[in-house]
């Protein structure tokens, strides 16, 4: 049974019959106050913190905490000697309680270097005519937006100086602060006001961007829209956005589409609608039409007796489905058309026709007197 200093109970401050949550609670106490970030370096409470943590590794496990009760630290699955963090390092036991990154910074106390920011993403507009949405361009656009200092190749200094580190942070970015409250000592850290969070100062900044590392400027390129887009489809380019602080990486550029209309075509998802207007004669006996699609002219047969409504598909004319799958399908509608400026000639087969088939026409048109006179018949 574990007795004296290699008590690891006592160590913790904890009965013997305490549970896995009271063991953790001792521990995050302890470790609040002995910690070296919160201790100011105090070479006991450091070597205290850890046999502090010793404990703690030993008696979270069951069965390690159950060989401990057995055989005591230097039973054969005690955790005495080696490695007081069990191999894993402090950071990975400040993971399981805090997410990443320990309640005091780096693992062990250290500071991670602040990274340069990257930049803002930014946000265009394209307009696009109809065909060029369905088969895809390459189009080129221009923007104004935050671009990389020429004059100090985005470092942010006049050239020939350079940057260095920050005073006060040390270049970590963000400065500590450790306070008193009724929980124990708790730790609070934000940007480093000298710097900005940056991790480094400009001594003599640069004339043409006064130390940001970037100007605003237009730049052209060319934009691959890809086939299939449509009004709302918004397309991501990595890097095209405004320019990160002092060299820090660029943002992002959304481009959202706007197709314009097409004069006889109308876009149902990946499938096209058009109108197919056939001759009145065509419709009754039967034949060929022509529809204009985006691939060309193309002939449409015509079965006898189509009426209006009637819809026919044309496959592999429609729009690209964007990610792969072919295309739609264009359907057109059939709208009969029926003749309004007939030949004398024309009228009489039309009246024959009538005649042959009983159907009632109205009677032929004499011209305008002639309707007055009948008029007061």
């Amino acid at each position: 049974m574990a007795q004296g200093s290699d008590d690891y109970y006592a160590e913790l401050g904890v009965a013997r019959s305490a549970t896995e949550a009271e063991i953790k609670k001792a521990y995050l106490r302890l470790a609040r106050e002995l910690h070296p970030d919160a201790s100011g370096g105090d070479p006991a409470n450091e070597e205290r913190f850890k046999r502090v943590t010793r404990a703690y590794e030993t008696l979270r496990d069951p069965e390690r905490r159950r060989q401990y009760d057995l055989f005591g630290a230097e039973g054969p699955r005690g955790s005495a000697g080696g490695d007081p963090f069990g191999g894993s390092g402090l950071g990975d036991i400040f993971d399981a309680f805090f997410g990443g990154g320990g309640p005091f910074g780096a693992a062990g106390g250290g500071r991670a270097r602040a990274v340069p920011r990257q930049g803002e993403d930014a946000e265009a507009v394209i307009d696009l005519d109809f065909a060029e949405a369905v088969f895809g361009a390459e189009q080129e656009m221009t923007i104004r937006a935050l671009a990389r200092c020429g004059t100090c190749a985005g470092t942010g200094a006049r050239p020939g100086t350079t940057p260095v580190t920050c005073t006060v942070c040390h270049g970590a970015g963000e400065v500590r602060r450790v306070r008193q409250s009724i929980l124990g000592q708790m730790v609070t850290a934000g940007p480093c006001p000298q710097c900005g969070g940056l991790g480094e100062e400009i001594p003599s900044k640069c004339p043409e961007c006064a130390g940001q590392g970037r100007v605003r400027a237009e730049s052209s390129f060319v934009v691959d829209v890809p086939a299939g887009v449509d009004t709302g489809t918004t397309l991501r380019l990595p890097g095209r956005g405004a320019a990160g602080l002092r060299g820090g990486p660029s943002g992002d550029l959304y481009v959202h589409v706007r197709v314009r209309p097409h004069p006889t075509l109308v876009r149902k998802e990946s499938d096209l609608l058009a109108e197919l207007h056939v001759p009145m004669t065509v419709a009754a006996l039967g034949g060929g039409c022509q529809l204009e699609t985006l691939d060309g002219v193309e002939a449409v047969s015509i079965a006898a007796g189509t009426q209006t409504g009637k819809q026919v598909r044309l496959r592999g004319r429609g729009v690209p489905r964007l990610g792969g799958g072919g295309r739609g399908d264009l359907i057109a509608t059939v709208v009969v058309d029926t003749p309004t400026d007939l030949t004398k000639a024309q009228d009489e087969l039309l009246r024959l026709l009538a005649a042959e088939r009983a159907e009632a026409v109205g009677p032929v048109d004499a011209g305008l007197m002639g309707r007055i006179k009948g008029a007061f018949k």
